[in-house]
């Protein structure tokens, strides 16, 4: 079936960086728009005006680092695994502090561990996936970031909810719930909110978007088919890793675990 597409798809490039003056593109149109980001932010009273201008600076940081070491990852499985047991950590530590600053944040590694780790491990074990570094890393960190963006998202409204809502947690009380009940009872339909994004970008992919991955693939070669089997699997493997993150996390919040 490859024959029958042009394998000129690997030769092209989503973002021209050519020598010296790519690079100094490439720089000034980062800060251009990170310092707009910021602009509109401050202007807007959104309060993360510097929170944009950081998330830039650590991105393009980490990005460059990521670009040197990655070579030298792929070619080893212990690096691999090493990059991945990263990847997790970073993400439910990111999550955590956004959710139990007081010292709780730990208890977030549930939700990201709990919901990515299976599921990656269940792509690999039905052989849609192959067992090669290359193929493992980006698929193990598309799932991490749903997991870890579904944790905060569910844990965040979650507990807003519990908050704005404390007299009716309290009723639910009066009925005769215990308190884990009462605060799932209370908190379930916000901590769903959280799963709202992903559904969106499924039902309209290839409509509105066209996800990293299926992009990614036809760039690299692979026929139009073959990227959007790989998206596919991406996008139905997101929803089933934010769910478990979301129901998780809402069990911990409801058992004050997480607060």
């Amino acid at each position: 079936m490859s024959s029958m597409f042009p394998q000129a798809y690997g030769q092209a490039s989503l973002v021209q960086v050519d020598g010296v003056g790519g690079y100094v593109r490439l720089a000034l149109v980062v800060v251009l728009l990170a310092g707009l980001a910021a602009l509109v932010n401050r202007l807007g009273g959104l309060a993360h005006g510097r929170d944009a201008l950081s998330a830039a600076a650590r991105a393009t940081l980490q990005l460059a680092v990521v670009g040197l070491l990655i070579a030298a990852v792929l070619r080893s499985w212990w690096l691999t695994a090493l990059f991945i047991v990263l990847m997790l950590s970073t993400a439910s530590v990111t999550a955590g502090r956004r959710l139990a600053p007081t010292g709780r944040w730990p208890w977030a590694a549930a939700a990201v561990w709990g919901s990515a780790v299976p599921v990656g491990a269940g792509l690999l074990l039905s052989g849609l996936i192959p067992l090669t570094e290359v193929a493992v890393v980006p698929i193990l960190g598309i799932l991490i970031g749903g997991a870890m963006t579904a944790t905060s998202l569910a844990g965040r409204r979650t507990l807003d909810a519990l908050r704005t809502r404390r007299g009716e947690v309290e009723a639910a009380l009066t009925l005769g719930l215990v308190v884990r009940d009462a605060r799932i009872l209370i908190g379930r339909d916000d901590a769903g909110l959280a799963l709202v994004p992903g559904l969106d970008q499924t039902r309209t992919v290839g409509l509105v978007t066209l996800p990293g991955a299926f992009v990614g693939m036809l760039l690299g070669g692979s026929t139009p088919i073959q990227a959007a089997a790989v998206q596919l699997v991406v996008l139905v493997a997101l929803l089933l890793v934010q769910s478990i993150a979301t129901l998780v996390t809402l069990e911990l919040i409801a058992r004050d675990v997480l607060r």
